[in-house]
């Protein structure tokens, strides 16, 4: 009996290992300029929050949007917000759109409360407008994107960077940030907001590095403002998850970027 039991949970674990797949990071359309982006996306129901040129370049501009059902799954928990925004890259030099693709961040962002349903209604939406969606090779098997960790001793999604405590943080960011804030999204428990990093190390500095100008849909760089605090995700956390192809030696030239970025937000608090 114990032989038997034993059997079929090996063959329970292989028949879930089996039907696994991979999720792409991110997903590739058909080039449209940015206002058709725009346009399109507002049609199929979506807000545009925000717009910016990527490193402070022209060539990879990233438009930020979201909708009711995409901030409904970020205010299931504060720990879900960053889930709140999916963005699009488009990039002018290889004339492509490149989408976040909405199943791999929020199953990322919202982990245990992440349910297929309205990733799948976004990716639906987005192929009505865009036409077909290529996913990526950097990718991600579904079962390892849920507490995802570049490698052992590695922070997780929930090991966030606390980088600034007090009154009127909002404020102080909008003071400090200035122009360099891309976006601004209002939800139950606080506020997420999208901010360039157009400093001597700051995007175009540690993307070029890592050759990742392709996939800059990830930025701008988020931080959550909850009460009196304000978090980032941890950058070894989040650079890790948006290059998931990104070798050992790729990520020690950038060895210093996670404090960089750190730093950055920590001054626009103070």
């Amino acid at each position: 009996m114990k032989k038997l039991l034993l059997s079929g949970a090996l063959a329970a674990l292989l028949t879930s290992t089996l039907m696994a797949k991979d999720v792409s990071t991110y997903e590739y359309a058909a080039f449209k300029n940015s206002d058709a982006v725009k346009s399109a996306l507002t049609t199929q129901g979506f807000k545009v929050v925000g717009e910016y040129n990527a490193m402070s370049n022209p060539n990879y501009h990233v438009i930020a949007y979201t909708n009711a059902a995409i901030q409904q799954e970020a205010s299931k928990d504060d720990d879900n917000s960053f889930a709140a925004v999916q963005k699009v890259l488009v990039d002018k030099k290889d004339n492509t759109l490149v989408f976040t693709n909405p199943e791999y961040f929020m199953r990322a962002f919202i982990e245990d409360d992440y349910t297929d349903a309205t990733a799948k209604s976004i990716n639906s939406a987005l192929a009505t407008a865009f036409g077909k969606l290529t996913g990526s090779a950097d990718a991600l098997d579904e079962d390892d994107i849920k507490g995802y960790h570049f490698m052992m001793s590695m922070p997780y999604y929930e090991d966030m960077l606390e980088i600034a405590k007090g009154k009127n943080l909002l404020e102080k960011l909008k003071k400090n940030a200035g122009d360099n804030i891309v976006f601004e999204i209002k939800l139950k428990e606080g506020t997420l907001v999208g901010v360039a990093m157009p400093t001597k190390n700051g995007e175009k500095s540690y993307v070029s590095e890592i050759k990742g100008e392709k996939n800059t849909a990830f930025l701008p760089y988020m931080v959550f403002v909850e009460n009196d605090e304000a978090k980032i995700m941890h950058p070894k956390y989040y650079l890790a998850l948006s290059f998931p192809k990104l070798s050992m030696g790729q990520f020690m030239s950038i060895s210093s970027t996670p404090g960089d970025i750190e730093e950055y937000f920590e001054n626009l608090f103070k």
